[in-house]
């Protein structure tokens, strides 16, 4: 789990350095609301392409390997945006940074489905996904004052270069659980305790899970709350910013606050409905209990832009993170709960493949929109806040008893 939620660290560590330095990118290089617009759509959509893949390359030849060749990508390209200054240059970086990122999610739940059993995977994934808020958070911190010290260029190149740090922890420090030394046969017992699956072994056909309304349901879940999700990663500076006049010196206080909230979203989420399973409610009734609470915690998000003051509408955006994050963590975990474990990393993929070609249409909308309503949010924030309710009752009545599957 250290290792998953390093991994998920360094991953947003990364892909929120642009963000943070999205103002100041826009005053010295002369970028339109639409030119950034473009510049984080095509992460989007390359992160979409790549989970299709990365979801079969993780089933094939496990995390181990797949995810060391993941981060090895993504390293490179996010100190590649240091040799850029146009906005093509840009976009060409921010898809290569895409194709390597979107390894990071499906390796993980693919890991803790391997290391956990089902009882137990919420919190282990609510644990890996808290690392999303820190990397964030970190990013907060160390892009700003990097920055004023040494220029804008070192930061990607400083926080690209702590990738090949976790990579050497990695290689020297993860197995599977059989092949583990430190797996004891109770441990591996326990990690094994739930019912034999039926399906069998080896990769499933993508066509085989698109029959299944299991699949749809997670792919609509992602569809609705992605572009969300991302439109506050690399959206929130530039609407603080525009709205309240938050400049880059005092971007990380409320950076720290919207995303130490979402970390206690995370981690609480995952072990909520972990925990009313313990008490004996149906796997089905725990997540939708806790997916029910998020989607709801998020709808006066729609009210951020029409706050007083500037701790007004972080205090509102910190709830909807935090709620985003306790949804995302039972989100993923549905996946495991109604598919066999050789089939999940490629259910993760496809569901984050539509979840990402979402965001990449949303976040080209979003330029437009706020071009031409004059840089005004409040459109943009109406959609945020209904979105996950939507999302929640589509998942509903594709899946309604979140029934598990034989995927062969």
């Amino acid at each position: 789990m250290a290792l998953l939620f390093g991994a998920t660290t360094v991953n947003y560590l990364d892909r929120q350095v642009l963000a943070i330095l999205a103002p100041t990118l826009t005053r010295e290089l002369g970028w339109r609301e639409t030119d950034y617009a473009g510049i984080v759509s095509w992460f989007s959509v390359a992160y979409g392409v790549g989970l299709l893949g990365m979801g079969r390359v993780m089933d094939l030849i496990g995390v181990r390997l797949g995810l060391s060749l993941a981060v090895g990508l993504w390293s490179l390209a996010s100190m590649g945006h240091a040799l850029v200054t146009s906005v093509a240059g840009f976009g060409v970086a921010r898809a290569l940074l895409g194709i390597g990122e979107s390894g990071n999610f499906p390796a993980a739940v693919k890991t803790v489905a391997e290391w956990f059993p089902k009882r137990e995977r919420a919190l282990a994934t609510g644990i890996f996904n808290a690392g999303t808020n820190v990397g964030v958070v970190l990013a907060a911190l160390l892009v700003p004052w990097i920055t004023l010290a040494l220029g804008w260029r070192w930061a990607f190149v400083v926080t690209g270069a702590l990738d090949l740090v976790w990579l050497a922890a990695w290689l020297a420090f993860y197995r599977d659980p059989g092949r583990h030394p430190r797996v004891s046969r109770a441990e591996l017992a326990w990690i094994r305790s739930d019912p034999v699956e039926p399906g069998g072994e080896g990769t499933v056909a993508w066509r085989s899970l698109l029959r299944r309304r299991q699949t749809w349901a997670f792919i609509v879940g992602k569809a609705l709350t992605d572009p969300v999700w991302l439109f506050y990663l690399f959206w929130l500076p530039k609407f603080l910013e525009a709205n309240f006049g938050v400049r880059l010196a005092g971007l990380a206080a409320p950076l720290v606050v919207i995303y130490v909230a979402a970390d206690l979203g995370s981690v609480t989420g995952g072990w909520i409905s972990g925990a009313l399973i313990k008490r004996g409610w149906s796997v089905n009734l725990g997540r939708k209990t806790a997916l029910l609470v998020a989607a709801l915690a998020i709808v006066p998000t729609m009210f951020a832009p029409v706050a007083g003051t500037v701790w007004a509408a972080v205090s509102i955006v910190a709830v909807a993170a935090g709620a985003h994050q306790w949804w995302s963590a039972n989100l993923f975990t549905t996946v495991s709960d109604m598919f066999p474990r050789h089939a999940v990393a490629s259910v993760v993929g496809l569901g984050g493949f539509a979840g990402m070609c979402s965001a990449f249409a949303f976040q080209r909308l979003t330029g437009a929109v706020l071009e031409a309503a004059g840089g005004s949010y409040a459109p943009i924030f109406a959609v945020l806040g209904l979105a996950y309710v939507s999302a929640l009752l589509l998942m509903h009545l594709l899946a309604p008893r979140l029934e598990p599957i034989a995927a062969g």
